[in-house]
């Protein structure tokens, strides 16, 4: 039997690549592979698997543990990967609870939803989702690589709110409460969408917190009346990721 070289495999540097107990924060690690084939894995502070689910979809980047313990997950729906040809590899299109043992408890699915989704406190689903802007508001988009439309369309982001029996019952759209001249993109983006979402989340009093890469801000909703109360941009944010309310009230971002 001719052996194989795995060089190529130790350069990655796969699985636990070090370890200091006194420097590591105790607990275990919560992960969905962004090409994987839908396993999310939980692991211990040595590397090792102490839990994973095998999910009905591929991950839509997603997944993290609710208040009961289950495992709340946004799945890639393959046969809509087409939808948004710019940018295939962040769709997803379905969001589910699982409970320990894999079984899904409900499911949700729109076409337009990508990035990220939440389960809100009074139970429902909130969804981030991407549509054209409408022409006139397209034509006011600044910034940007010039050319770089998807076929002359560019596209925005909305929120849905859904029962988890998939009733919508709130919508909220950027291009509606924001005006396109004051959130210019930044200089390296591709035009083919203006705000670029990426993390939804619900504040303690029931706001909507929400993160746009392609502008660089991050913007509070007010769930009641969908006006924006409080938001930061750049600098000092720089296509920031991942806001999210702390206990204290802060917000914490990953500005990468």
């Amino acid at each position: 039997m001719t052996s194989i070289d795995q060089q190529k495999i130790r350069r990655t540097r796969t699985g636990l690549i070090a370890h200091d107990p006194a420097l590591a924060q105790p607990g275990y690690t919560l992960f969905a592979p962004m090409y994987g084939d839908g396993t999310v894995y939980l692991i211990d502070m040595q590397g090792e698997v102490v839990h994973r689910w095998q999910m009905p979809y591929r991950p839509g980047l997603y997944a993290h543990f609710l208040d009961n313990g289950h495992l709340f997950y946004g799945g890639k729906v393959m046969e809509d990967l087409d939808r948004f040809e710019a940018w295939p590899r962040f769709k997803a299109g379905a969001a589910l609870e699982v409970d320990w043992d894999g079984r899904v408890l409900w499911e949700v699915r729109h076409p337009d939803h990508h990035h990220d989704a939440r389960k809100l406190r009074n139970g429902n689903v909130l969804l981030l989702c991407l549509a054209p802007l409408p022409e006139p508001i397209a034509r006011r988009v600044q910034g940007g690589l010039p050319g770089t439309e998807a076929n002359g369309i560019i596209y925005a982001d909305y929120l849905l709110e859904m029962t988890t029996g998939g009733e919508i019952v709130w919508q909220w759209r950027s291009w509606e409460h924001m005006q396109p001249e004051r959130y210019p993109m930044t200089a390296q983006d591709m035009r083919h969408e203006w705000t670029h979402g990426n993390t939804v989340a619900e504040t303690a009093d029931g706001n909507m917190l929400v993160g746009f890469r392609n502008i660089s801000t991050v913007i509070m909703i007010e769930r009641a009346t969908g006006n924006i109360v409080w938001e930061i941009g750049g600098p000092p944010l720089a296509q920031q990721h991942d806001p999210r309310p702390l206990p204290n009230g802060n917000i914490l971002i990953f500005d990468n």
